[in-house]
């Protein structure tokens, strides 16, 4: 009887290990949220890219350059 139980619990051992397996490498081929990481990852280097282009815009240097060449055009005769 006892070698009986233990064969069980071996078959369902092994049951569980291939089951595990067959998940796994289906988790390993399946890509479906390939597109959801690729538009985060798209997200996040726009918004980088806007924070970047706005401390640039906004610092002192451009500013000064934009009011001079403001004031160059509006003194300017023609």
């Amino acid at each position: 009887m006892k070698g009986m139980t233990q064969m069980k619990g071996m078959t369902l051992t092994h049951n569980m290990i291939r089951e595990i397996r067959a998940r796994l490498s289906m988790l390993a081929v399946d890509d479906s949220g390939m597109s959801t990481v690729e538009y985060a990852i798209g997200t996040i280097a726009a918004a980088a890219f806007g924070a970047i282009l706005y401390s640039v815009v906004t610092g002192d240097s451009i500013v000064g350059a934009l009011t001079n060449i403001i004031n160059r055009a509006l003194t300017t005769r023609v």
